[in-house]
């Protein structure tokens, strides 16, 4: 599933002439292009879906979201490892697939 997430925008910067920030999603960081909302500031919120923010949002409203989507396990859906993923849904234990080792290996 792919939703559309709030975030709080920590940087932002000019990569190859696109706007981009580096965006909170309640502990999960990702990079997001900013093209859609281009007046979108450091320290506002914004839904981002597929890696575009869409829609500045307020932060009462950002952080009511992700508590709800945290508590219904969306975001770990979203945002989650997705090898761990693969794992729990061939039923193999954490260990088999996770851990340092393998996450290392990954990388």
């Amino acid at each position: 599933m792919c939703l559309a997430v709030p975030g709080k925008v920590l940087d932002i910067e000019e990569r190859d002439g696109t706007r981009m920030a580096t965006v909170d999603f309640g502990g999960v960081v990702k990079e997001v292009c900013l093209e859609y909302v281009p007046d979108l500031q450091v320290g506002e919120y914004a839904i981002v879906h597929v890696g575009f923010a869409l829609q500045r949002l307020d932060e009462d409203s950002a952080r009511q979201t992700l508590a709800l989507f945290e508590e219904l396990g969306l975001l770990q859906e979203e945002f989650g490892d997705p090898w761990e993923a693969a794992a729990a849904e061939a039923g193999a234990p954490p260990a088999a697939v996770g851990g340092d080792t393998a996450r290392e290996a990954r990388k």
